[in-house]
């Protein structure tokens, strides 16, 4: 059987926000991927159903009706859901998590872009004060991928298959490339962490999992500029860690002190270099690659391919 982390081709998932144009035009994506989506989130359209069947071919899709829910508790309650998958407004997308938070859900996927900075602090430290039980991954990311079994936010679903490689990013077209460039490999799992400053799922917790799931032999991970989330990776890899990490820093020629692109990825001085963290990584025996490609190669070199 295909182990994967946090997500399975067992895993039960709705979609908050699910009749919005992202959130049905995703859902549909998931379905056709072979998600099991048994439900939706809207307080305002509770008791319809969504069909996802028009336009679409195949066993997925077919006449499929999604029922939707006023709370994440009522989903949970009538289909068993233990994932949810977030396509809110930024501004009600603290709220949204929170909803979450309180039914219990196992794992909650954020992938609003915009959020405020403060509202995810606020859930982040709400989801701790009620004893941690809900996995946040993002906001402001692409979400969860395990090949082949499931797939939870925007990673397209045709770009790799199932294999033994485990991935975490900071950046979601990063995590696209590598996928795309290991198709022939394959993954356990693929985790878009996201890039806000404020983030739920940090590296270290994706390379926690994969060091323990059996079924990953190797880890690619991908971070960039900005903050000191490598460097702390770093640590714990050469403290943790047994299994073959490789790595890639988005941003080598990033200019000091400019917000590049994700709002977490600023430097100052020294800290939060590129050449910091390739250099912090390669002290605890993570082979670093200068580009995507190179970083390919060196995971390519370990899987002996």
């Amino acid at each position: 059987m295909t182990m994967a982390i946090w997500l399975t081709k067992d895993s039960k998932v709705i979609v908050q926000g699910m009749t919005g144009s992202e959130g049905s035009k995703h859902t549909r994506r998931m379905l056709k991927a072979g998600t099991n989506i048994v439900g939706g989130v809207n307080p305002r359209k509770a008791g319809t159903t969504v069909s996802f069947a028009e336009g679409e071919a195949g066993k997925h899709s077919d006449g499929t009706e999604v029922p939707v829910f006023a709370t994440v508790a009522d989903a949970m309650a009538a289909t068993g859901a233990n994932v949810s998958v977030i396509f809110v407004p930024p501004a009600h997308t603290k709220a949204a998590v929170i909803d979450a938070i309180d039914a219990g859900i196992e794992l909650a996927v954020v992938i609003t872009e915009g959020v405020p900075v403060h509202d995810s602090a606020s859930f982040w430290a709400y989801n701790v004060a009620k004893g941690g039980q809900t996995r946040i991954i993002g906001p402001n990311c692409p979400g969860i991928a395990s090949p082949g079994a499931s797939n939870a936010g925007i990673i397209p679903a045709d770009i790799t298959g199932s294999g033994r490689i485990g991935l975490v990013s900071k950046s979601g077209t990063l995590t696209y490339q590598m996928m795309f460039e290991l198709s022939d490999i394959g993954f356990s799992t693929c985790v878009g962490i996201g890039g806000d400053p404020v983030i739920g799922t940090t590296h270290i917790d994706a390379l926690a999992a994969f060091q323990e799931d059996p079924e990953t032999d190797a880890i690619v991970m991908i971070g960039e500029i900005g903050g000191d989330a490598e460097e702390r990776a770093a640590e714990f890899i050469k403290a943790n860690v047994t299994k073959p990490v490789v790595g890639y820093i988005a941003g080598f020629t990033a200019p000091p002190g400019k917000t590049m692109g994700h709002a977490g990825a600023i430097i100052s001085g020294s800290s939060g270099t590129a050449e910091a963290k390739k250099t912090a990584l390669e002290a605890a025996g993570v082979k670093v690659g200068k580009t995507p490609s190179e970083t390919a190669r060196l995971m390519r070199e370990i899987m002996g391919r």
